[in-house]
């Protein structure tokens, strides 16, 4: 049987709209949205270099129903970039780009081929002594198992599924043409190329059954390496899977430890230090930096104090160990406590002051009150910026406020900068 290999991508989500980046000016806005193009510019570019014989893309190539033709043509001449050069291109839709527009209309270069959506099909390459079995997604919600309908192997071939689906289910992704691994391993074929999880995971070995994770991180919540795999495959057998990482912007929790740390200079020392190492490891890719900031510190009054003038002086410590465009901080968490925390447990009125905000944090609906006032102020403010409730994404704490609901984190803050003050006074006292 003939020697060959293949590119396992999916869930391209070319052009995928990014909400809230325009609310924040220090946001490197055009680099993020561009950075699937340049990803799937990558993917093409490692197809070349390593004169693959076929690229698989299981599913979600957009993201919704788009109907800009140039996200369509951008996809087009990538996968004419590679067909020129002899490599066969076998893609599906998914739940993302099931109904769009363009995915329905959009002619592909001959050498590329989007599985029906109608039913399975199956793609013989005799050149290579392969076959791919695939469907598209007709709708974008897909629960019904279309795996169980997959054709069987042909004997002779070395048989490739492509299929998007959460699989055997994962918390952080809708479960779509769900199916058991078992069912998979069982099936007959030799690989199966999943999409629809954006986290790598190689779920079965002979057969491999392989996620490759999304092309490119588009979130927070996305962090990591992103690419996709790199598939050998000699005498009918898989030789080799290697994962290659082709992101250009790289999403990143940075936990920082402050216990200890005496005053805001240490606390950049210490980010300084961190924000170099996680910049450095990221290799030239935009490093997109959540700093989450923890431990007892006698710091934590000045860092609680303005949240704005912190990520100030953490990007500022950041800049003294890499280049001002190498990373961008996408938010700072604070959990940091004051060395007095103790002071909460007390019973006189201060303490009492800050149990009721505790307890509120707790439970935000045992204060309707305080949750209306809140309401109305949000809303005004929101109403000044016009435009501003639009940029926000989904979840933003003012966002909320202006539904009526008390984000807990925003009442946890609150407490820790009473707990500082109170703290700053009693030290000032003594």
């Amino acid at each position: 049987m003939t020697r060959f290999r293949f590119l396992h991508a999916a869930d391209l989500h070319l052009d995928s709209p990014l909400r809230g980046l325009d609310a924040d000016a220090s946001a490197p806005a055009r680099r993020i949205r561009e950075a699937s193009r340049a990803a799937l510019d990558n993917l093409v570019g490692l197809a070349l270099r390593e004169r693959v014989d076929l690229l698989l893309v299981a599913g979600d190539l957009y993201d919704g129903d788009w109907q800009d033709y140039r996200t369509g043509q951008a996809l087009v001449a990538a996968f004419a970039r590679l067909t020129r050069a002899g490599i066969r291109v076998v893609a599906i839709r998914g739940n993302h780009d099931a109904e769009s527009v363009l995915t329905r209309s959009l002619r592909l270069p001959e050498g590329a081929t989007l599985l029906s959506h109608r039913r399975p099909e199956s793609l013989e390459l005799p050149e290579l002594g392969l076959a791919v079995h695939g469907q598209s997604f007709a709708q974008r919600a897909v629960v019904e198992n279309l795996a169980l309908v997959y054709p069987p192997p042909l004997a002779g071939r070395f048989n490739i599924g492509l299929l998007h689906s959460s699989a055997a289910g994962h918390a952080a992704h809708e479960t779509y043409a769900p199916c058991a691994i078992a069912q998979l391993a069982g099936h007959g074929y030799d690989y199966w190329a999943l999409g629809h999880v954006h986290e790598r995971a190689v779920l079965h070995e002979a057969p491999w059954i392989v996620f490759p994770g999304n092309l490119q991180g588009r979130h927070i919540n996305e962090p990591g390496a992103k690419g996709a795999s790199l598939v050998t495959v000699r005498e009918g057998r898989v030789a080799a899977v290697e994962h290659h990482a082709l992101d250009v912007v790289r999403w990143q929790r940075l936990a920082l430890d402050l216990s200890g740390a005496a005053d805001l200079a240490a606390v950049q020392d210490r980010a300084r230090d961190a924000i170099g190492a996680a910049v450095e490891a990221a290799e030239g890719r935009l490093l997109a930096l959540r700093l989450e900031l923890g431990g007892t510190t006698a710091a934590h009054s000045a860092l609680a104090r303005d949240p704005e003038a912190l990520r100030a002086h953490l990007r500022s410590a950041g800049l003294e160990a890499a280049e001002a465009d190498s990373f961008w901080i996408e938010a700072v968490r604070l959990a940091t406590r004051a060395p007095g925390a103790a002071r909460a447990a007390g019973d006189d009125a201060p303490a009492r002051l800050l149990g009721a905000v505790r307890d509120i944090a707790a439970a935000p609906r045992t204060a309707p009150e305080l949750a209306s006032a809140l309401q109305d102020y949000a809303t005004q403010m929101l109403a000044r910026a016009p435009g501003l409730r639009e940029a926000l994404p989904a979840g933003h704490p003012a966002l909320l406020l202006a539904e009526g609901e008390l984000p807990p984190e925003l009442l946890r803050q609150a407490r820790d900068l009473l707990l500082a003050r109170l703290t700053e006074e009693e030290g000032a006292c003594g």
